[in-house]
């Protein structure tokens, strides 16, 4: 293919070549951000064994009840920033963000680091990940 027939391509298909940037550029983006501040269940089980780190919670009351790691706080997503009160007490010390998946976690990391927490985590993969890692949940109140 010669420059010219490139030339060609891409100005007669401008979308397509636009679209390909987008999608590139959002690709190379996650891949550089998209991991920071996550941890694994075995790197998160160190953390709250070596580090003293806090486990939050974001699962309705419900899911928590049904299981939930041991000495968890369950602070429910739609209630996060009228706790952060509540949250503030832990402030100092690694904070280790969970959900079913994963997803609703890293927002509410978002959500503390624009708050003023540094040491948040989000657990990748969430309860399943920690699950499938056979590590033990606890239905007991904290």
């Amino acid at each position: 293919m010669q420059v010219s027939q490139l030339i060609a391509f891409v100005g007669n298909n401008w979308y397509l070549f636009v679209a390909l940037v987008v999608i590139a550029g959002l690709l190379i983006h996650n891949l550089m951000v998209g991991e920071r501040g996550s941890v694994d269940p075995l790197a998160a089980t160190a953390m709250i064994n070596h580090q003293d780190a806090t486990v939050i919670d974001v699962r309705p009351i419900a899911d928590f009840a049904a299981g939930h790691i041991l000495n968890a706080v369950n602070i429910p997503m739609n209630g996060l920033k009228n706790q952060l009160a509540v949250i503030g007490k832990y402030k100092g010390k690694p904070i280790i963000v969970n959900c079913k998946s994963g997803a609703t976690s890293a927002a509410a990391c978002q959500q503390l680091r624009k708050e003023g927490f540094e040491d948040v985590y989000n657990l990748k993969g969430g309860i399943l990940a920690w699950q499938a890692a056979n590590l033990p949940l606890s239905r007991k109140k904290r």
